[in-house]
């Protein structure tokens, strides 16, 4: 049985994730902020005795470093927690403040999850790490311009997998940065073109089928490789 740890996991792709890996009888930890906006993620307990739930502000660091004590081992780390910070960034209309708290959430606490969560990976055979980007990031695909605070964001969590993949790969471990497609989540909208369902169908099989060979890569929820 596997062990999945998944950030982020009260609604939209988080919890689409943590219902796939509950389905296929892995033994998933899948955490969130708020009970509040949480229910359907804590409705689940009552229905799989393979799920745990903890309250997690993935920016709380000495938090995170006493989540690592609850696992004996973990095969899958999925780092899909983000935020997307206020809407209208646009050249003049950055805020600064927020700008910090984007770059945490989306960029340093993936990062610091990982860490934490090392030695415990290690124990395991699959050593897989997921993190959860955006096209956006993409810096070939930016014709638009905007988006500073978003879009740098997701560059620099691109940054950091690639450096997790060469200091990891050679250890077993498999990195991969994510694109879960334009989806109809709260973040997403009504008008985005894809499914939670067809995106995490989509990111299942990119995870079931990926191989070491394919750590350091950016990779679409249809498993087309992305430009950096």
């Amino acid at each position: 049985m596997s062990t999945v740890l998944i950030t982020g996991a009260n609604r939209g792709i988080g919890l689409g994730l943590t219902k796939h890996y509950l389905r296929i009888g892995a033994q998933v930890t899948a955490t969130y902020r708020s009970p509040a906006d949480s229910e359907e993620l804590l409705a689940l307990c009552s229905n799989y005795d393979n799920l745990k739930v903890r309250q997690l502000e993935i920016t709380d660091y000495d938090a995170v470093h006493q989540l690592s004590h609850e696992f004996e081992q973990l095969d899958i780390l999925i780092n899909n927690a983000g935020y997307y910070g206020p809407k209208g960034t646009s050249f003049g209309f950055t805020d600064v403040e927020e700008w910090r708290k984007v770059l945490e959430v989306n960029t340093i606490a993936p990062l610091k999850l990982v860490e934490a969560l090392y030695s415990k990976m290690k124990k395991s055979s699959v050593r897989q790490v997921a993190c959860v980007s955006s096209k956006v990031g993409s810096i070939t695909e930016n014709s638009s311009g905007g988006g500073y605070i978003y879009r740098s964001s997701k560059a620099a969590l691109n940054s950091v997998v690639k450096s997790l993949h060469n200091d990891l790969n050679e250890q077993g471990f498999t990195v991969l940065a994510l694109h879960p497609g334009w989806v109809q989540t709260r973040m997403g909208g009504p008008n985005a073109l894809i499914t939670v369902s067809e995106s995490v169908a989509g990111l299942a099989k990119v995870l079931e089928n990926v191989t070491e060979k394919d750590s350091g890569g950016f990779y679409n929820y249809d498993g087309q490789p992305l430009p950096w």
